[in-house]
């Protein structure tokens, strides 16, 4: 009989895996209201155009939380998920990645449904604290992207193969 095998992956190595496309597209249709963890009212961080991408291309109610900060594109700025008027439907999380199981018990707390965490982060100990919680997880995504994505801002550019990659594609 065969060990199993009870020691935890390498350092760096993912064993986590996300939802599909269509699951993703599925949280996006369903989400009515978001909260930017760490949002920035710097133009230049990935926090604030994701932000004013979302209020200018989405339904979504957009909610921006940083502690730091009293207005971010002039919308007003909560210290905290708890203390937003609305539980948001995504959690969508801007912040360090030995910060995000702590936002991760935040957003169970809230009760939100969707916890987001942004292109380049990935913490599984954040994944797993959601997902025991029953809610939806995606990591290393960018909600912008996604929404163009499934929302034909992709097009723009006269691409839209729902997939992104910067390898160049063999034609036929």
């Amino acid at each position: 009989m065969a060990e199993k095998n009870t020691q935890a992956p390498a350092a760096g190595r993912r064993t986590w895996e996300g939802p599909s496309a269509g699951q993703r597209l599925q949280m996006l249709s369903d989400a009515r209201s978001i909260a930017i963890v760490g949002a920035s009212a710097k133009p230049a961080r990935a926090s604030n155009f994701v932000g004013t991408y979302l209020l200018s291309s989405s339904s979504l109610r957009v909610y921006f939380i940083n502690p730091r900060e009293k207005e971010i594109l002039g919308h007003p700025v909560y210290a905290s998920l708890e203390d937003l008027p609305e539980v948001p439907d995504i959690v969508d999380v801007f912040r360090r990645n030995e910060d995000l199981p702590d936002v991760a018990r935040e957003a169970v707390a809230i009760g939100a449904k969707t916890l987001w965490i942004q292109l380049g982060l990935w913490n599984e100990d954040a994944a797993k604290i959601a997902e025991d919680a029953g809610l939806n997880v995606v990591m290393d995504r960018c909600i912008k992207i996604e929404h163009a994505r499934f929302h034909g801002g992709l097009n723009l550019a006269g691409f839209n193969t729902g997939v992104i990659s910067s390898k160049r594609q063999k034609l036929d």
